[in-house]
């Protein structure tokens, strides 16, 4: 299956190059999209090597993409997608989305995606901006439109010191969670 990975500017960024991992394990093709942010805690070049695939962490829409054909990047990366995940999922990342802006690589190939794609939110982020009303509104939002499901944060010591609900879903839930919306093998590769 060919799985589109978002990856967003918060410290468990580096959680999904182990995701990364299972996935290509797990026999997936997978690309990856970074927000700027991103790429402050884990290099393009680590997704590079991991998914043997070009990264993308600017929203091209002229010229020769990455993929050595398209004019229009964020269009064929959202067409080439059979499923998304986004680990992690950032609240700001998670508002623009809700807002429906294309501002950055990832929101712009999110926004193009053909509807029937399913997309995985595996927000992680501190207890108190988890459970912010606005953060909720804009879960339950996108929840609402049938195509995103959320994979809940679990409850643990978060990078702040702080001890609550906000850390990124453990790989083999976020793994158990593709498997049920798409039917792909969940597997244990990598243990």
């Amino acid at each position: 299956m060919r799985v589109l990975l978002g990856v967003t500017g918060g410290i468990a960024a580096y959680k999904a190059a182990d995701l990364t991992s299972r996935l290509i394990k797990l026999d997936h093709e997978v690309r990856v999209v970074m927000t700027q942010s991103a790429t402050t805690f884990v290099g393009p070049l680590t997704f590079e090597a991991l998914s043997g695939n070009p990264v993308m962490t600017q929203a091209l829409t002229t010229g020769q993409g990455t993929d050595g054909a398209s004019a229009i990047e964020h269009i064929s990366w959202a067409k080439w997608a059979e499923a998304t995940i986004i680990a992690p999922l950032t609240a700001s990342t998670l508002g623009r989305l809700a807002c429906g802006l294309a501002d950055d690589a990832l929101t712009t190939v999110w926004m193009a995606l053909p509807l029937g794609v399913p997309c995985l939110l595996c927000p992680a982020m501190n207890t108190a901006m988890w459970e912010h009303p606005v953060v909720q509104r804009n879960l339950g939002w996108l929840e609402a439109l049938e195509r995103y499901r959320v994979v809940a944060p679990s409850h643990k010591r978060l990078a702040c010191g702080d001890v609550g609900i906000g850390g990124l879903a453990e790989i083999d839930e976020i793994l158990g969670a593709l498997a049920e919306v798409t039917e792909a093998p969940r597997g244990s590769a990598g243990r």
